[in-house]
């Protein structure tokens, strides 16, 4: 088997709104073809039109490669090969950034034909599923107020959801008002946990952070997500080190390397590889080998649409410790049609490892077509 052609398709909703942290308004679609007859999809949550010239540029030389020109003639199976022949090829261009963003949507798709190929989802092929279904956490925006927190939390509880993760919007301007969201948000929740993501809204600050998270301690809140800029290692481990409540961040990174640093120098105690931008499949399952010789705990990120959930549902299939599924509850036509398959939610507040060849889903052509922008 050989690949024939690798595809960046980009995709938009007709009116995006670039004021808020909502990555599911556009895509990045990988696409590659083989000579028989096999398609693989991964994509890729960064900025579109930057990676797709990535994919789909000339060479200029051998560290400053095409990622097309790098993989047509290959056979796609060979996924951990062309891991590095991809990672060799963009040296020049980046080792971290959007070319691995790049890189990472093509080994989903990589690892997408090899399960197709062999009639077996990807999980088989890392070893065997140790969980058939993962907790799930409902991931929405923080509204800007306690009455719409509330019954935004209240209404996705009823669902079915027993986590829910609240991020970006206000947060990280008013200390004292973040308090009084999270306050709503676990008033509203009952039993469900509750997790809070700053979206970077501390800064460097770690006594603000302190004592935000002080106060989120006692509101029993599950997590305390990227307070800080991704780089503020010396902010993220004086953090860590004072405070109960977990400190999770991650999701900006990419590489084991990259994931070593944050560990290693920021404290943190979990990580959120997205399978998506940190190097793909491939790559997160070293980064939660390397989290897990730490006693760090993995839990991916995962904003998009089904075929991010589905590769992150493969991911933590695999992984002794899987604790959280991110499923994101934008209603944007990104998120909620892109796939065929919906991946709902079970009883219990579990969502279902996807068990079809591959990854386990499939994209809705017609709804490629309509958000279409190349």
């Amino acid at each position: 088997m050989k690949i024939t052609q690798v595809e960046a398709i980009i995709l938009r909703q007709p009116r995006v709104d670039d004021g808020i942290a909502d990555g599911s308004q556009d895509d990045l679609v990988i696409k590659i073809s083989t000579d028989e007859g096999i398609v693989g999809i991964g994509e890729v949550d960064s900025a579109p039109e930057a990676v797709a010239a990535l994919v789909e540029r000339p060479s200029s030389h051998a560290i400053a490669g095409s990622l097309h020109d790098l993989l047509v003639g290959e056979d796609p199976r060979d996924v951990e090969r062309l891991w590095w022949k991809m990672y060799r090829g963009l040296i020049y261009i980046g080792r971290r950034g959007i070319a691995l963003h790049a890189l990472s949507g093509i080994d989903i798709a990589l690892w997408d034909i090899k399960g197709k190929a062999e009639g077996k989802p990807v999980h088989e092929l890392l070893g065997g599923a140790k969980h058939d279904r993962v907790r799930a956490y409902a991931s929405m925006l923080m509204p800007d107020t306690p009455g719409e927190t509330a019954e935004r939390v209240g209404k996705l509880c009823d669902d079915g959801f027993t986590a829910v993760k609240l991020g970006w919007g206000p947060l990280g301007k008013d200390p004292k008002h973040d308090v009084l969201l999270a306050t709503a948000a676990k008033e509203a929740a009952g039993e469900a946990e509750i997790l809070i993501d700053a979206g970077f809204g501390y800064g460097s600050d770690a006594k603000t952070a302190i004592g935000v998270a002080r106060e989120l301690e006692q509101l029993g809140v599950f997590w305390l997500e990227e307070p800080f800029d991704p780089d503020e290692y010396e902010a993220y481990a004086e953090l860590a080190d004072t405070v109960d409540i977990r400190v999770a961040a991650g999701e900006q990174d990419t590489t084991v390397w990259g994931f070593r640093e944050l560990i290693e120098r920021g404290h943190v105690d979990l990580v959120q590889p997205d399978v998506t931008r940190c190097g793909g499949i491939t790559e997160w399952l070293r980064i939660a080998e390397l989290a897990r010789e730490h006693g760090v705990e993995t839990v991916p990120h995962a904003w998009k649409s089904g075929i991010i959930k589905a590769a992150s549902l493969q991911c933590n299939a695999v992984i002794p410790d899987a604790l959280f599924q991110e499923y994101c509850v934008a209603d944007t036509p990104i998120n909620q049609t892109l796939t065929h398959e919906r991946l709902p939610l079970e009883d219990g507040g579990f969502v279902r490892v996807p068990t079809a060849p591959g990854i386990g889903v499939t994209l809705d052509d017609e709804v490629v077509e309509r958000y279409r922008v190349n």
